[in-house]
């Protein structure tokens, strides 16, 4: 392996129709702190404590397109770690049970002998998160 010349991602920046919306779901669904914003961009600056992510308002959400993960370029899903299957439950009742959030699937393996289990949902605002955490 070369020596890479970063370190892993700094932040995840989500363009979204209502920041307040996706705020108060990272805050008040999972536990993320307010961590700064910028009123006039208008964004918010949240973090777990490991993971810092911008919410930023799009300019008219009326006309703003949902993203197609079939047709469009740009963020696939942020995918979010949790520690164990006990968290992953936690998290998915959680969410699961969160005004606006649309559950694609619900927990299971990544795939046929994974060692990970996930879900991934759409939140507030239509952007696309899995949560992820191995098992044995």
């Amino acid at each position: 392996m070369t020596n890479p010349l970063t370190t892993g991602v700094h932040h995840v920046g989500l363009a979204l129709p209502d920041i307040d919306a996706a705020r108060d779901f990272f805050c008040d669904a999972l536990g993320y702190d307010g961590v700064g914003g910028v009123p006039d961009y208008p964004a918010h600056f949240i973090s777990d404590g490991s993971t810092l992510i911008t919410l930023w308002q799009v300019s008219d959400p009326a006309s703003a397109t949902p993203f197609d993960r079939k047709k469009n370029i740009g963020l696939h899903h942020l995918a979010i770690g949790v520690a164990d299957e006990a968290a992953l439950a936690t998290v998915f009742d959680r969410v699961s049970a969160w005004p606006g959030v649309a559950i694609e699937f619900d927990p299971c393996p990544i795939g046929e002998g994974s060692t990970v289990r996930h879900f991934i949902c759409a939140i507030p605002g239509g952007a696309r998160v899995e949560f992820a955490t191995p098992f044995a």
